[in-house]
């Protein structure tokens, strides 16, 4: 894909674009597979409960990963093996030929997000998400200073783009992208996922895609958003 093409929908500026991570720059949920590997099994019966509408996401978030138990060595291994959604990287490399906006928002873990993206050569992206705080030995905390009063989740999506004064586009895929979908501009949500069924039910502006080259198709080609 060409980066001269530029996004003929995104021209004239005033545009942000904040993609997803987990399950959108990943092909799968990098936090389930870290809690997978590393927690006590209880994390899934935790997820259940959040699931069920019992605890926000914050809490589950905040309970699970006090359950993890890993050496910042063996994490690290875990996480370099993590590979990226087709297409990202060229994805990456188009918005900064053409300066656009991109940032990466996510209700995942901080250091898991900055730790593939160098793995891949990736540095510099800008990443807003939950802080994972080593606290020694194998154990682990999460701290949410993007958490706003009100909000379930630890990542105020909302709360961060709100007022800005930009057109939002969001590329996602799954619940903590639901609330963001009713104020952004324009909406790419993973094929069959949680987000594309919100924006159908909810007439909010979607498309959906497949990995990054589809979008790049999309915008490079006669994609024209509002």
């Amino acid at each position: 894909m060409s980066a001269r093409k530029g996004f003929p929908g995104l021209s004239g500026g005033g545009w942000g674009i904040v993609c997803d991570f987990d399950g959108t720059i990943t092909p799968f949920d990098v936090t389930d597979a870290v809690l997978d590997a590393f927690a006590d099994k209880q994390w899934e019966e935790i997820e259940r409960e959040w699931t069920g509408g019992g605890i926000t996401a914050r809490e589950c978030m905040e309970r699970q990963i006090g359950l993890l138990r890993v050496s910042p060595r063996e994490l690290d291994a875990f996480l370099d093996r993590v590979p990226l959604t087709a297409g990202f990287a060229e994805f990456v490399a188009v918005c900064r030929s053409r300066k656009l906006d991109l940032s990466i928002v996510s209700d995942g873990m901080d250091y898991a997000i900055t730790r593939v993206l160098a793995r891949h050569g990736l540095e510099g992206v800008p990443v807003l998400a939950n802080r994972l705080v080593f606290r020694g030995g194998s154990r682990y905390a999460l701290e949410f200073p993007h958490g706003a009063e009100g909000c379930p989740s630890g990542m105020c999506k909302c709360g961060l783009t709100r007022g800005t004064g930009r057109r939002i586009l969001l590329i996602g895929d799954g619940s903590s992208d639901c609330c963001l979908a009713g104020e952004a501009a324009f909406v790419l949500a993973k094929r069959h996922r949680k987000l594309e069924r919100h924006c159908l039910e909810n007439n909010y502006p979607c498309r959906p895609y497949d990995d990054f080259f589809d979008i790049l198709r999309f915008l490079c080609g006669s994609g024209r958003l509002p």
